[in-house]
């Protein structure tokens, strides 16, 4: 249980993969988000919406990986805004990614799967969250991950916001066959 509730790390693998494995469908019970990527900064302003409510969560995050060359831990800050503060923050809208957020348990973990929209449709991630950094390298990437790309900073959000989707096509291209599932960690 977190105590310091505006700060976390987190740890995660994430994956390249098709779309969404079954029973998942598209109409399946999600969350909208829409980021907007301040430039030259770490922070974004962050839209949650849950479609069967329509409740909205918005606030702005500071994103970062705490040690260069590994995408796997991340430090977040947050603070929470009211509609007011939310007005200020307004003006940076539009370098933004929205993506559908569904969640699936897969071998006993929570699996986040991103669909992107708009200029990034076809661009499909799977994210599994870790406790500890153990867990994290003992873990067997999941048959649906094409393959992973924790620590490739092409598919870090933060650099996609200004891309086409085949940009992505183009990168994946490159990375292709010779990609392994296999993370590449610097040993312990």
């Amino acid at each position: 249980m977190r105590t310091d509730k505006t700060s976390h790390t987190e740890l995660h693998r994430t994956f390249l993969v098709h779309g969404l494995p079954e029973p998942l469908t598209r109409a399946s019970s999600h969350l909208q988000i829409f980021d907007n990527y301040i430039p030259g900064t770490r922070l974004r302003l962050r839209s949650v919406r849950v479609p069967e409510t329509k409740e909205w969560t918005i606030g702005l995050q500071q994103r970062f990986p705490l040690h260069d060359g590994d995408g796997s831990e991340w430090k977040v800050a947050e603070i929470h805004l009211n509609d007011a503060e939310y007005e200020h923050f307004k003006m940076f809208e539009g370098n933004e990614i929205r993506k559908n957020r569904y969640f699936h348990e897969f071998d006993g973990r929570m699996v986040a799967f991103d669909v992107y929209l708009g200029p990034l449709w076809g661009l499909n991630r799977a994210r599994v969250e870790f406790d500890r950094r153990e867990e994290l390298l003992a873990y067997d990437p999941p048959p649906f991950a094409i393959f992973e790309v924790t620590n490739d900073p092409f598919f870090f959000d933060d650099n996609l916001y200004h891309r086409k989707f085949e940009e992505i096509q183009a990168e994946v291209a490159k990375i292709g066959d010779t990609a392994l599932i296999t993370p590449e960690f610097p040993d312990e």
